[in-house]
């Protein structure tokens, strides 16, 4: 379980980040904190801005909500996130079958209602054909 602490309205707590990774996602814990990997490199701050606009998606909030409080040129961070409970920081380590990515969960929706129209016209065509 990673360590989260309420401080004066902001929720703090540790990151490891994999950066220049195949897809951007959550990966669990590691020592006691979240191990996030990032499609971004980690060349002028673009990684620590994906991080920024990761974790802001993952937990419905805007990315001014997330800062990174110490470790801005290293893989591990300490972040803080303003709007958000430690509930729900520590949430983002439960297994997810899968969804761990906040932009898969739209891209599943949009599979599911393909495939279902795929199978729905393969129906039809079998039936046809009986």
């Amino acid at each position: 379980m990673i360590a989260a602490t309420l401080n004066a309205g902001h929720v703090t707590f540790l990151i490891r980040v994999q950066p220049r990774a195949s897809r951007s996602e959550l990966a669990g814990e590691w020592q006691g904190a979240l191990r996030v990997r990032l499609a971004a490199p980690p060349v002028d701050n673009r990684a620590n801005d994906a991080l920024r606009s990761f974790l802001a998606a993952c937990l419905n909030l805007p990315a001014a909500a997330v800062k990174i409080a110490r470790g801005q040129h290293s893989r591990d961070k300490r972040v803080e996130i303003s709007g958000a409970t430690v509930e729900q920081v520590q949430a983002l380590t439960a297994p997810s079958n899968g969804q761990n990515r906040p932009e898969k969960q739209a891209t599943d929706q949009q599979s599911n209602e393909q495939q279902r129209k795929k199978h729905q016209s393969t129906a039809r065509g079998n039936h046809a054909a009986d």
